[in-house]
């Protein structure tokens, strides 16, 4: 829509207010809203300015002005609101300038699309997510200087099968590695996970399926249907505030934390990928799988870069919690087709070639989607342009290979202290196109550094008590 078609939408649907939204550097929505008769010409000209300083990873205090500019295509009904509300997402520019600003997660992403159409590699790059999550009853923590403790619960989570409920503890409590896919009674979230998809269609997306995952405790995934890379990231952002709102309408609560849960399967975002010009698919070939010369260097490039897009695909120290062997985590920097213990997977599309694609397994949602996306492109593109050969496919259970040849397999790093050491040593090709700047890749280094490794390694957890108190 245009400006004025987005105010006649509004219009007609008894707007109010209108909720601009915007990404931090993390990934989580920001927000703040105006009354509609405020969103006049000049927000969609000007745009309108707030505090870049108080955003995580931004401004300096002497710095501060920022301009946020919504962008029309974006506008939707925001369906969590008690009074009707028009949500638009925005771009942040420089407000002397309007020059995109190089810390935007979105404009990144954009500068990303425009970098591959610039090559004449391909038009349009397509993107699809799986984001995996859990929904928990209740959550608990804290820390402070004299102690730190966590707690989750789950009504269908072993753990829970000798709680007392009042007389309603009716068993069908799932068992660890044992939630794909039990019916009613034991999937307990079926109806909820619904809602969620009925709200997804409201706001635009194609669901495609809905089903419990493989951990207890409550674990998920909705899966909608592909979209182009922005559109997409768009969509993953729609897409975990949805699970959030939802759950928490029934009282529940819902995480994208990779590994929330000790001794079963962490949440993964499986991200399947595309290349497309003039409308024709890029990646249907007579090679491995199926697949087309392009598509092998775009894997290439994916896996030659690998250690250092973990530090924006897996940028949590909980991350690493779940790339461990043991749990369906594709640790492994290896391609095969249909083998899901690969890093990337080349899915049985069948005949069509229209639906030949790759599926990149390391992700996980704790990442921002315009950052990881835009990574995972800009990789793939490398490979494509330097005509990255990804070795032989393994086409063998990769947990199963003898330790010798296991060996062999380059494996994911093991912190995001490793992962940031990789993207400190290898993000020439995130620069090329003026994608990412070296401001971004600095700020983004210093941010993990100083917010999340330092302070981690600084406190003691509950298991290491259990280690060593009594040495």
């Amino acid at each position: 829509m245009k400006p004025e078609e987005v105010v006649a939408f509004a219009k007609e649907r008894g707007v109010k207010m209108v909720d601009l939204k915007f990404v931090d550097l993390p990934g989580m929505w920001q927000h703040f809203t105006i009354p509609l008769a405020e969103l006049k010409p000049a927000v969609w000209e000007e745009g309108m300015n707030f505090d870049g300083s108080s955003i995580r990873g931004w401004r300096a205090i002497n710095e501060s002005d920022m301009t946020v500019k919504p962008d029309p295509k974006t506008a939707k009904i925001d369906p969590f609101m008690s009074v009707p509300t028009l949500s638009l997402i925005c771009d942040v520019v420089h407000p002397d300038t309007h020059e995109p600003y190089e810390r935007d997660p979105r404009q990144i992403a954009k500068k990303a699309v425009a970098y591959l159409r610039s090559t004449g590699l391909a038009d349009t790059a397509y993107f699809g997510p799986e984001a995996e999550f859990f929904i928990f009853d209740d959550v608990r923590y804290d820390q402070s200087a004299s102690g730190g403790f966590y707690k989750v619960d789950s009504h269908e989570a072993t753990w829970n099968s000798g709680r007392d409920e009042g007389g309603q503890n009716l068993g069908y409590k799932s068992r660890a590695k044992e939630g794909y896919f039990p019916v009613l009674p034991s999937d307990t979230h079926h109806d909820l996970r619904t809602e969620i998809c009925l709200e997804m269609e409201k706001v635009g997306f194609e669901v495609e399926r809905q089903h419990h995952e493989v951990a207890t405790a409550g674990q998920g995934e909705i899966n909608f249907r592909f979209d182009e890379m922005l559109e997409t990231a768009d969509k993953q952002m729609w897409f975990k505030y949805i699970v959030k709102n939802v759950a928490r309408r029934h009282g529940k609560t819902a995480t994208f934390m990779p590994k929330p849960v000790f001794g079963d399967n962490g949440s993964g975002m499986h991200t399947h990928m595309s290349l497309w010009k003039g409308g024709q698919p890029l990646f249907a070939g007579d090679r491995y799988a199926g697949l087309s010369d392009t598509a092998l260097h775009y894997i290439g490039g994916v896996l030659k870069h690998a250690p250092a897009l973990c530090a924006l695909t897996n940028p949590s120290t909980n991350s690493y919690k779940r790339l461990v062997p043991g749990f369906e985590a594709p640790i492994n920097l290896a391609y095969s087709y249909r083998n899901r213990s690969a890093a990337i997977r080349i899915p049985n599309s069948g005949t069509n070639p229209k639906a030949k694609r790759i599926e990149y397994r390391t992700p996980d949602a704790s990442s921002n989607p315009y950052l990881a996306f835009a990574a995972m492109l800009m990789a793939g593109i490398d490979g494509v342009m330097n005509k990255i050969h990804p070795g032989d496919p393994l086409d063998k259970d990769i947990y199963g290979l003898p330790p010798e040849e296991a060996a062999k397999v380059p494996a994911a790093p093991k912190t995001l202290d490793e992962a940031l050491v990789n993207l400190r040593n290898d993000h020439d090709f995130l620069l090329r196109g003026d994608v990412f700047s070296r401001d971004m890749i600095n700020t983004w280094l210093d941010y993990k550094y100083e917010r999340e490794i330092i302070p981690m390694q600084q406190r003691p957890t509950p298991y290491e008590f259990y280690l060593y108190y009594d040495l």
